[in-house]
């Protein structure tokens, strides 16, 4: 507090002066500063204090030091007290440097003063002392002048500081003795000249310096715990070092440093002059090595690690003898510093590259020359550890790589060297690793500038192809960016020095080598390669190169999807690199077509055009503001969430845009722009724009809107608050308001708009509040707490309350939740005005003077009331006040709001605080106890507690006891048994598990926030030592005796955070209360018990797991390693010979939480130390005789791989696309792969008496099968695996026998793929008589095809290499006929030929060919006289050729194959046929158009006899598919198709529907049965089957309105887009008017199904839209662009009142989709507030939103009735609902005056606010009452004679009028006359008429 003292005194004394304004308003900011807690405030603050000071420069240059004196003290005391930021500390020390300018004398002396007192206080420096002396130190040149004439009074304090720190060891996470280090440090580095007489001169050694220096190298020798302390000790060390004055005495030094490890505490150490005792090492752990290597590498001089050593021969030095021995050490050691180790490797490289000539010089040689040792141990050292898992380590491999080609390079020039050899073998060795491995792309990209660009990619043919694979990986995407961006930029290097042609010829030189990537990339399907080429090649390629836009923009012509997805990223990029970008009316238009498409990438990149610019002062042109204006209203409903937070942000670049263009306005500086529409009309326009957005979002949060809607539309109302507001973000780094937002927040609102805290937006926001989705209501509260005023007006907190009240005793979770969330929000919305008014208890808000206490204690008394009625009655209690709501808002009211956490700090308020927490704690404790007895049948907290959680059946028994209690003993239930749950079950089940889980939530928050280290130490403990043990108990309580999986998950997150507190608290009582729960568990899993405690209890294990994940990452982890060594050695126990089934074993249990740990993500990879004996224990725990210990041990087994080889990635063409390989993985796990040898060499050893059985054996084969195959080295350590799993192909296992196969692909290097795939070819049999096991051949052909699989998908042998493979397989074909009797293993030959089509010779093809087809065709039928009894595999060998056959006719075109397949597919057989179609199906012929369009002939030819053969269900549905699939492409269909159907298409479709409608097939065939009715339809739609064409529509309703079956509205939707638009066309213009009627009906099912909840579903009933939108030629054309749902609602409406607006049905059939709702029923329901039930019945469609629909329809039922002539049937179709409908709307209408005019609806209004039941009937309402007076006006005096409605259109219109007044006022409905309601509908796109606008 010493600042602030100086500040009053300043303020004091500058009070009456004449620089007092100044001075105040610089200690105003200082105060503020120094009061701040985010960053961001302070720097803001100091930022204007510096800004003053330079005001009061000169003023003070006129005063005398007397009057100078107290405001430089005031700044100095300020400086001191921001020693801990260096930026503080600087902006200080300019301030202190401005305000002295002229007394400099005067600054001084008073700088001496100040930091005198720092070595004045006591021997012993504080924490914040040591920051001082480091911060003037390093920052302030007065300072170091101090600390230099004190000097040795400053080393004696360090000396005596450091030497109290080690002996006390203040804590575990106390930073006092790295801060001391640094001090040593700062001391060295900075006052060198002054500490070398200390140390190396003999008359001025100092023994101050001697004995700091000795506890320096205790420090680094491992005294210290900390590891960061000791590495910094090793490079204060080396800074000391430093100060030598010739390098050879530093030398001579460090190699002193160096044979220290051997002389431990036996002899004295020379360190220059002075003489310190050797530290002794109890348990050195190799650290103290990493420790001195690090550190000299990090500073020490040059020349002193390349000087030359005396005494040594051959000229060493320590760079290269000293150094680089001990930094290979340190990389092969398995120790947990893997980063500092490979910092350190990095660092040698670095520092010989420094080094080069002073080494050169020394050596008179090369120092990497081809042959040395040194050069292959670094390269080795490289390579083995390129695919290092752990984080950052990469990184310095990679700069190692470049630093070692850049040294190579320098040696090769200096010495003339032109061989350059390296370059070429590791260039080899890229080419040879598979591309999935990131490793390999690294050394890539270093090798191109030393070979140059033309001789790396003719070496690397399949750079390209590799490249797109590696961007469709995200992990492998960066490093493909660079190896192309370095291959380009080298290029041009060499195009420009060679040619120097222009940029024209240079995009040439590109597009012959690049424009395929790039266009094959952006054109790509997957929208992940799309994406990343466009992020990381496209706009880098467009800046390097801007002529390539040419080329590029020739690809991107089409109209297919990708094209436009292409295009659109191409433009985008074209303006980030050039700013606007001037488009024509076709590009214009295709921009449109973009806007509105179904494929969300295209919609994206299409807004982020619109949006983004290269200045952000840009302002949005005319085009772009109205495109978004179209864009946005509909897609506000999407189901994407990446999709709602992207068109956030997109939404956010265009705001920004708006307003700075705006800001630059105003101020007069805005950027030139050509054409008309600048100054005003652009601040209109941004403003209107603003306006329009807020009131879009504002109307969209109505609870009658869909979850989707309310999310986009809270994200865009916080997208335009922080855009538009000026309100502050402390915790935000950017995204901050300008200076001048005020003056355009002015000018807006003189314009009476950006309203943006008005009545009705605060009421949307607590409308949301309510809403039953966690993301809604904290994204609401959290925009009304930053952005809106800063308290609620008091009407509305009042009724807030009460309603917070009322739903924090609902029994359903969401609306406790939403009550939670309301009391929060009110809490920090409340001043001490509202505090008063609100009802909390009298005493609590006389006496408690905080809003958070006073809260806190209101809601702990509601809690400890609902405790008592739950003692009394736990089912009355769970029904009308469970403790889940209570506990739930105080978990928020104290975790979450941080005026509550100030108010704990407070001095003054610590005993009230202690006293509510220890009554929470205990309170919660007995909660805890009550419920988790009570499932026990033991009541009150009393209850003795169980040693394990209780059974099913007991639980089911203890609630049916407390049911029978609640309801009173002679009320039994007659029902009996049921196997579901009652609600009051399920009532006592929810309270009792979210009440748990709420607890643990809440005690792990409090001790995470209340034990944080960076409280006030001078503070009471606000958990005194008592409540914290008392918490502790209750976490042990829960995750022993409770069995629900989301209790424990929540408890486990609090108990985590819990015990990090406790761990990290310097508190020793406190460390020790997790390592007595530690303690305890595992005595209580290695004891007796009479019950389960793992497989029963899910939160045994998780209690080990919480508090090893609670220790310090940095540090070591003595908790996990006694946990995990204690777990070890018990699960290796022998088990007992006569166990029991139905408990645990200890050895099991231990199992059990050993797997835990390992799947626990806050452990990271600190379980990899122990990852062998792990390993070790699963492969051993897999023999077992007890199944649990086997179950428990491949469930370890399964954590482990997982961690090994991290997540398993996706997969495609069937390799993984990313991995690490064997290689890599027997490198970082050396004695993890000799275990895996072993157990693999002891499976296949031979034994005696016949194979054994190896259990082990599989999992090891599984986990060398998920690796990738490494590099071909000599040595390599994969290489002892090849022999055993060569071994296993004689297994008699056949699963042993596949996976070994799969196993082998790893081990197996590449380059030697070959040579062992023409050794296993050469191990067949050639001749029938030489087969000796079938078993073996089987394993042989199962390696092979294992391998060529792999080969073949990787691209990696060709088909000449692969021919002399294919020869001996030629000679071996005897295997393929009937000479070989096994079909298993004809059909495993049968494959391995697949995988060679090209390698084989053609009449060894065509034998193939012959013999299948042989086979194939001499099958009988089954059940045929003559058929055989079927072999074992036989229907396997017939699939497999019938596959082949398929295969090879497509892939060859052949004529006479493609007729063969036709041909079998024609026949009987049924294997036969269900292969070919299964064929099909997978896509397998898609390259081939002949092929599928002769099987869809051949399909279409069988169709009727397949239809009336009544064949299964199954064949059935795959023939159908087969079909659909042959012809999912329009343009498939031909003229043979009609021809083949002619005559049986009628009857085809027939069956189809009658197959639809009678026979009830089942979803599946039901699908396929409608949708190939559809597709017959579709081409064979004539005047003549208008019968059939009813049914298939009647067909269609159905089965769109079939809630319970997402299938069959997928199969109407489906069938719709495939033929709706051939029946709805000819309709058109009256073409054929009797299917007008047919064509609504098509039309209202489109309309309906475009409201599906299944994105599919809308998909594709958009189809059907975007069908309709085309001319008729165009309908069968491929390039139909497929619109989004809401433009294909939108253009099936333009169609209905363009095409059939006077048909009378149009009318009543949009009237089908505007619901009509009892709102009275509604009304009368939140009246009666009656208590709410456990279950509410959820809506059959959560998407739709008859609100939004009926809105949008209004528009189109005024316009039917306004085109309609006088006394045209459809005006009679209104008047006719006017009679129907008239009369009752109005008393509805009047009905809602009563209730909202009179004041009845107040004591519910709030809960109305959140009830979306409501607003859909209002909003409904009022759509129909706007209808009605519509109708009246239309139809004039005809209307007036309504019975029962009374009234004309002027009373229904004021009527009207007034009715939406009242609701508006409450929050009921929109504010009326908004032309952007969202769904509105709009013009069609594109009707824009300014031309060559600027995007």
């Amino acid at each position: 507090m010493g600042a602030e003292r100086e500040a009053r005194a300043c303020a004091a004394f500058y009070g009456t002066r004449g620089l007092a304004p100044t001075v105040l308003s610089c200690l105003r900011c200082l105060r503020h500063f120094a009061g701040s807690t985010a960053k961001r405030c302070k720097e803001k603050h100091l930022e204007e204090a510096l800004q003053l000071t330079r005001a009061l420069s000169e003023g003070l240059q006129a005063l005398g030091e007397a009057e100078a004196r107290p405001l430089l003290r005031c700044v100095l005391a300020f400086q001191m007290e921001a020693t801990s930021s260096s930026s503080s500390f600087q902006k200080l020390e300019q301030m202190v440097t401005q305000l002295a300018v002229g007394k400099e004398a005067l600054l001084a002396q008073e700088v001496d003063t100040l930091l005198a007192g720092l070595t004045l206080q006591g021997e012993v420096l504080s924490p914040g002392d040591l920051q001082s002396v480091s911060m003037f130190l390093e920052e302030s040149s007065l300072g170091r002048q101090h600390w230099r004439q004190n000097l040795a009074l400053l080393l004696q304090r360090l000396a005596s500081t450091l030497c109290w720190v080690l002996q006390g060891q203040p804590a575990p996470g106390s930073t006092w003795g790295y801060l001391v280090v640094k001090a040593c440090l700062q001391v060295f580095q900075t006052l060198p000249k002054d500490v070398a007489p200390l140390l190396w001169s003999t008359s001025g050694k100092s023994e101050t310096l001697q004995s700091l220096l000795g506890l320096l190298l205790e420090v680094a020798w491992g005294k210290a715990l900390n590891k960061d302390t000791r590495l910094l000790a090793g490079t204060a060390l080396s800074m000391l070092v430093n100060t030598a004055p010739q390098p050879q005495y530093g030398a001579s030094a460090v190699l002193t440093l160096f044979q220290l490890s051997s002389r431990a505490g036996t002899e004295e150490l020379k360190f220059g002059e002075l003489v310190v005792e050797v530290p002794p090492v109890l348990e050195p752990d190799g650290l103290e090595k990493l420790v001195l290597t690090r550190g000299l590498l990090t500073c020490c001089k040059t020349e002193i690690l390349s000087c030359q050593l005396e005494g040594f021969p051959n000229k060493a030095c320590l760079l290269l003898d000293m150094v680089f021995p001990a930094v290979c050490a340190l990389t092969r050691e398995q120790k947990d510093c893997h980063y500092y180790c490979f910092q350190a490797c990095a660092l040698w490289l670095q520092r010989l590259r420094e080094s080069l000539a002073a080494l050169w010089h020394l050596t008179g040689t090369r120092i990497l020359a081809q042959d040395t040792e040194l050069l292959q141990e670094v390269t080795q050292l490289l390579w083995n550890n390129a695919e290092t898992p752990v984080e950052g380590v990469s990184e310095f491999i990679h700069s190692s790589f470049r630093l070692l080609l850049e040294i190579y390079h320098l040696e090769c020039q200096h010495f003339q060297d032109q061989e350059r050899s390296l370059y070429k073998q590791m260039l080899q060795r890229v080419v040879s690793m598979p591309w999935q491995i990131k490793a390999r792309y690294v050394p890539l990209c270093a090798i191109v500038p030393y070979m140059g660009s033309q001789q790396v990619l003719d070496a690397y043919p399949d750079l390209p192809q590799h490249l797109l694979s590696c961007l469709s990986t995200n992990h492998l995407c960066p490093a493909a960016a660079e190896v192309y961006k370095v291959l380009v930029r080298q290029q041009c290097s060499e195009w420009r020095d060679g040619q120097r042609g222009t940029e024209v010829a240079l995009a040439e030189h590109w597009a012959l080598r690049w424009l395929p990537l790039l266009s094959q990339a952006l054109c790509s399907p997957l929208p992940i390669l799309q994406s990343n080429a466009a992020n990381h090649l496209l706009t880098w390629t467009l800046r390097q190169l801007p002529a390539t836009q040419a080329p590029l923009a020739a690809q991107f012509g089409g109209k297919d999807t990708m094209s436009l997805r292409a295009w659109v990223s191409l433009l985008k990029a074209q303006k980030s690199v050039a700013g606007a970008l001037p488009l024509g009316d076709e590009a214009l238009e295709r921009l449109s077509l973009c806007l509105g498409t179904c494929e969300e990438g295209v919609r994206l990149a299409a807004l982020g055009l619109l949006c983004c610019s290269p200045n952000t002062n840009q302002p949005l042109s005319g085009t772009e503001v109205q495109l978004l204006r179209e864009f946005l209203p509909l897609n506000l409903n999407c189901d994407s969430s990446s999709f709602r937070q992207l068109l956030q942000a997109a939404v956010r670049k265009a705001l920004v845009r708006l307003r700075d263009s705006s800001l630059a306005q105003l101020r007069g500086k805005a950027p030139r722009r050509s054409g008309p529409g600048n100054g005003a009309e652009l601040l209109a326009q941004a403003v209107g724009f603003v306006e329009w957005l807020l009131q879009l979002s504002v109307a969209s949060l109505s609870p009658g809107s869909n979850y989707q809607r309310k999310k986009t539309a809270l994200l865009l109302l916080a997208a335009v608050l922080e855009t538009c507001t000026d309100t502050w973000s402390p915790d935000r780094k950017k995204g901050q308001p300008p200076r001048t937002m005020a003056t355009l927040l002015s000018y807006a609102r003189q314009s009476g708009c950006w309203d943006f805290f008005s009545q009705p937006n605060l009421f949307a926001l607590l409308s949301c509040l309510q809403d039953s989705t966690n993301e809604i209501r904290d994204l609401a509260s959290e925009l009304l707490v930053r952005y809106f005023p800063a308290t609620f007006p008091e009407p509305i907190a009042l009724a807030l309350f009460q309603l917070a009240q009322d739903t924090l005793g609902s029994p359903r979770v969401q609306e406790a939740e939403a009550g939670a969330v309301l009391m929060k929000t009110i809490l920090q919305k409340s001043d001490s005005g509202t505090m008063k008014s609100l009802s909390l208890e009298a005493e609590a808000a006389l006496t408690l003077p905080t809003r958070g206490l006073c809260f806190a204690q209101h809601l702990l008394h509601m809690l400890q009331a609902q405790y008592k009625v739950a003692c009394q009655d736990l089912l009355r209690a769970a029904a009308t006040a469970p403790m889940h709501g209570a506990i739930a808002a105080l978990r928020r009211c104290l975790l979450q709001v941080p005026e509550v956490a100030e108010s704990m700090q407070a001095a003054e308020l610590v005993q009230s605080w202690q006293e509510v927490l220890t009554h929470l704690v205990t309170t919660v404790r007995d909660i805890t106890s009550l419920l988790l007895g009570a499932l026990q049948s033991q009541q009150g907290p009393s209850a003795d507690e169980q040693a394990a959680a209780p059974s099913f059946a007991e639980m089911g028994n203890a609630i049916g006891s407390l049911i029978m209690l609640g309801k009173g003993q002679g009320q039994e239930e007659e029902e009996g048994d049921s196997i579901l749950l009652s609600e009051e079950h399920s009532l006592i089940l929810t309270c009792c598990w979210v009440s748990v889980k709420e607890i643990g939530l809440l005690l792990g928050g409090l001790a995470e926030l209340l034990l944080s280290p960076a409280l006030p130490a001078g503070l009471g403990p606000l958990l005194p030592l008592p409540t914290l043990q008392m918490a502790s108990r209750v976490f042990q309580e829960i995750l022993l005796r409770c069995r629900h999986w989301g209790a424990v998950e929540g408890c486990s997150m609090g108990f985590t955070k819990f015990c990090a507190a406790l761990l990290n608290h310097p508190d020793p009582e406190l460390q020790a209360i997790p390592r007595a729960v530690l303690e305890q568990g595992l005595e209580a899993l290695s004891g007796p018990r009479s019950s389960s405690i793992t497989r029963r209890a899910a939160g045994f294990p998780m209690l080990f797991l919480c508090i090893v994940s609670g220790e310090t990452p940095a540090q070591a982890r003595p908790l996990l390693t006694r946990c995990i060594q204690t777990l070890l050695a018990l699960a290796a126990t022998a088990l007992p010979q006569d166990w029991d089934q139905t408990l645990d074993l200890p050895q099991v249990c231990a199992l059990h939480v050993l797997q835990t740990l390992v799947r626990g993500a806050g452990l990271g990879g600190a379980v990899l130390c122990h990852a062998t004996p792990m390993m070790a224990l699963a492969l051993r725990g897999l023999g077992s005789p007890c199944w649990a210990m086997r179950n428990a041990a491949i469930q370890l087994f399964s954590a482990l791989t997982s961690r090994l080889l991290g997540q398993p990635g996706s997969h495609r063409d069937g390799c993984p696309s990313e991995g690490l390989s064997l290689h890599a993985f027997l490198g970082q796990h050396p004695k993890l792969g000799a275990v895996l040898l072993g157990e693999l060499k002891v499976a296949t050893a031979p034994t005696s008496g016949g194979p054994r059985l190896h259990p082990a054996l599989h999992a090891i084969l599984t986990l060398l099968a998920q690796l990738q195959p490494g590099t071909d080295s000599p040595g390599s350590p994969s290489a002892p695996f090849l022999g055993p799993l060569l071994g296993l192909a004689e297994s008699p296992i056949y699963a042993v026998r596949a996976m070994a196969a799969k196993a082998l692909v790893p081990v197996v290097p590449p380059p030697q793929r070959c040579r062992l795939l023409l050794q296993l070819a050469r191990q067949l049999p050639a001749a029938p008589g030489q087969i000796l096991s079938h078993n073996t051949v089987h394993g042989r052909l199962l390696q092979l095809r294992a391998l060529l699989a792999s080969a073949t998908a990787s691209g990696g042998l060709s088909a000449e290499a692969l021919h002399p493979v294919a020869l001996q397989l030629e000679a071996r074909g005897w295997l393929l006929t009937p000479a070989q009797r096994c079909p298993l293993l004809r059909a495993a030959f049968l494959q391995v030929l697949a995988l060679l089509p090209t390698s084989l010779s053609p009449g060894f093809a065509q034998y193939i060919c012959d013999t299948i087809s042989t086979k194939l065709g001499s099958l009988p039928q089954r059940g045929e006289p003559g058929c055989a009894e079927p072999q074992v595999g036989s229907a396997v060998l017939h699939q497999t050729m019938a596959h082949f056959m398929c295969s090879e006719a497509a892939r060859l075109a052949d004529s006479e194959r493609i007729a063969a397949v036709c041909s079998l597919l024609q026949q009987p057989n049924p294997d036969i046929q269900l292969a070919i179609l299964s064929w099909v199906i997978a896509g397998e012929g898609g390259t081939c158009k002949e092929m599928e369009n002769a099987l869809g002939l051949t399909l279409l030819e069988s169709l009727r006899s397949v239809l009336q053969e009544g064949r299964d269900k199954e064949f059935l549905r795959l023939y159908l598919e087969a079909l659909l699939h042959l012809y999912r492409d329009p343009s498939s269909w031909s003229q043979e198709a009609s021809s083949k159907l002619q005559g049986s298409s009628a009857s085809c479709l027939e069956l189809l529907l009658h197959m639809v409608e009678a026979e009830c097939p089942g979803p599946d065939l039901l699908f396929q049965a409608l949708c190939a009715a559809s597709l017959l339809l579709a081409h064979q739609c004539g005047d003549e089957d208008g019968a059939l064409v009813e049914r298939w529509c009647a067909a269609l309703e159905e089965c769109s309105r079939c809630p319970w079956s997402e299938v069959l509205r997928l199969a109407a939707a489906h069938s719709l887009r495939t033929a709706g638009a051939a029946v709805v066309q000819p309709a058109l213009r009256a073409a054929r008017p009797s299917l007008v009627p047919v064509a609504l009906r098509l039309i209202n099912v489109a309309i309906h199904l475009l409201q599906d909840e299944e994105r599919e579903v809308r998909h594709e009933a958009s189809g059907f839209a975007s069908l309709l939108r085309q001319s008729p030629g165009e309908l069968l054309q491929d390039g139909c662009i497929f619109v989004q749902d809401n433009v294909g609602l939108q253009s099936l409406l333009e169609l209905l009142l363009r095409e059939f607006g006077e048909h009378p049905e149009t009318f009543n059939s949009l009237l089908q989709h505007i619901p009509t709702l009892d709102l009275r029923s509604v009304v009368e329901e939140l009246e009666a507030n009656k208590p709410a039930s456990l279950y509410k019945e959820d809506e059959p469609n959560v998407f739709a939103e008859p609100a939004v629909l009926a809105r949008q329809l209004l528009p189109v039922l005024v316009q039917l009735l306004e085109k309609a002539p006088t006394g045209s049937p459809l005006h009679a179709s209104a008047l006719q609902w006017l009679e129907a409908k008239g009369p009752g709307l109005l008393r509805d209408l009047q009905y809602c005056k009563h209730c909202w005019s009179q004041g009845t609806a107040v004591h519910w209004g709030m809960k109305a606010l959140g009830c979306a039941r409501l607003h859909t009937a209002l909003a409904v309402l009022l759509v129909r009452a706007r209808l009605v007076a519509q109708v009246l006006q239309v139809l004039g005096e005809g209307a007036t004679a309504v019975p029962g409605l009374g009234c004309g259109t002027q009373e229904m219109e004021q009527e009207l009028e007034l009715v939406q007044g009242l609701l508006v006022q409450h929050g009921l409905a929109p504010v009326p006359n908004q032309d952007n309601a969202p769904g509105e509908l709009r013009p069609l796109p594109g009707t824009d008429n300014s031309r060559h606008a600027a995007v």
